[in-house]
Parts: structure tokens; sequence; C-alpha cells
């Protein structure tokens, strides 16, 4: 048996998520149902990790095991040419045995993409969070989000439904970047709890807004105590951008 690695690219708005769901189609449900038209094998699919309904991705990791001798060209050409045109392979290669694409995964990068002004975009409404005026105030937002940048209690900023051992992570770098009309959160660390960069994201939405002040998010963090956050951000601003294997990266403040 092979083991093959496989980097995806999906826009996730017609899917209920990455992983399989009774009654829902997946990104995992497609990948194997066309896996299967491909090998004639039953395949699953292993995913680095999960992706919320209508979250997006530019560099999700996955792996399976197949009896096939394809090439590994033949199997991204085969694969590309099955599936539907908002899900892409982008590479396959041999995975060494050990290898796992959630376990054996150190860090994750995630974008959470914000377009604030008065009109919305007709091609990027489904990947970006449409705010109208105000104008968000990212220098607040920037003072807010020094805090959550080191290993700590995330438990402010976990979803319902979340079955996470500890609800400790760690945050390498944290970045708030304004360019025209769009504003681009990218979240570096160790691993997330369920809903968390959304919620951090719609905290820092209403630190913004002017609602609360800065200060309030370290004092959010330490109380452990999901109601004082803010609101969940929708799924659709937010996209897996890379996951990493090997040495963690150090933190970084920006």
């Amino acid at each position: 048996m092979r083991k093959l690695k496989i980097l995806i690219e999906y826009e996730g708005t017609r899917y209920y998520g990455w992983q399989l769901q009774p009654n829902q189609v997946s990104i995992q449900e497609v990948l194997e149902s066309k896996l299967h038209k491909i090998t004639r094998e039953k395949i699953r699919v292993i995913g680095s990790g999960r992706t919320d309904s209508g979250v997006h991705a530019e560099g999700q990791v996955a792996h399976f095991r197949t009896r096939s001798t394809m090439k590994l060209q033949e199997f991204l050409k085969a694969l590309n040419s099955l599936l539907p045109s908002d899900i892409v392979v982008k590479k396959v290669e041999e995975a060494k045995p050990d290898f796992h694409a959630q376990i054996s995964a150190t860090r994750k990068t995630y974008r959470y993409t914000i377009l604030n002004r008065d009109y919305p975009s007709a091609l990027q409404g489904r990947v970006a969070h449409y705010i109208a005026t105000p104008t968000l105030d990212v220098t607040a937002m920037r003072k807010a989000a020094r805090c959550l940048v080191g290993r700590m209690d995330f438990k402010s900023f976990q979803g319902s439904g979340c079955t996470a051992k500890t609800t400790m992570r760690e945050i390498y770098r944290l970045s708030i970047v304004k360019k025209d009309d769009f504003i681009r959160i990218t979240v570096d660390g160790s691993g997330f709890l369920k809903y968390m960069v959304r919620n951090i994201v719609g905290t820092l939405i209403e630190i913004g807004w002017g609602n609360w002040p800065p200060e309030q998010m370290r004092a959010i963090l330490k109380s452990k105590n999901r109601r004082l956050a803010g609101p969940t951000a929708p799924s659709r601003g937010l996209c897996l951008v890379k996951v990493v294997y090997g040495k963690k990266s150090p933190r970084k403040k920006t």
C-alpha cells in the first residue's frame, strides 16, 4: 500500500465543511468519491483538520492509502478532471509511512478577510466578510490582538460543541493588514479550537467599531468565559492558508 499526500485548494461556499456529514456534501466526501472512481478502491482521505461549513482553503493537506500504481502526475490530472471547479488538487506526492496529515502537523495559518466600505463586492462576496462603513479602527484592533500572541488558555474563544481535551493553544503570529478596502487578519499557531479564529475576529470587530476598548481583549482572555467575547464572525471570510510539518516557527508580534 502506498501513502500519498495531497495539497488541496477549495472554495467552501457549497460544502458543509471538510469532514463527512450525514445528508450533507463535504470536501472529504467529494474527494473520496472521485478517488473511488479512479482506483476502484474504497479510500478514506484524512485531512489535517476540519474546516467549518463555508470555510475555504488555499493549502489544506490530506493523505490516503492506495494500491494503485499510477504515477503522481497521473493522479493529479485524473483527480482534477473529475473534481468540481471549486475543488482543486494542487500537488500529489509520496508520503513517508509514518506521515499523518493531522497528527504530524505542527503549525497552521488561517487568514480572515474583511471588506470594509460603503458597497459590497460581486466578485469577493463569497470569500470576504462585508462590513459597511463606519471604517473599522485597525490601530485599535492591532493593539487588542497583541495580547493573544503566546501560549495560553483560549477558552473564551472556544466554540460550542468543541470536544478538545484542553483549551491551551499557542499563537506564534497575529497580523492585521489593511490594503485599500480590505482588512486581512492572519493567525499562525500550533492549532486552533473549534470556531476559535472566527470568535477572535468577531471580538476584534467589536473593538474596531469602538464598542470596546482594546484593553477589553485581555480581560476577555483572562475570564475564560465565551459569553464575554464577541460574536462568531461569518465563515465566508475564513481561509486555511497553510499547514506546516516539522519545526515550529518562533513567535512574532505584528
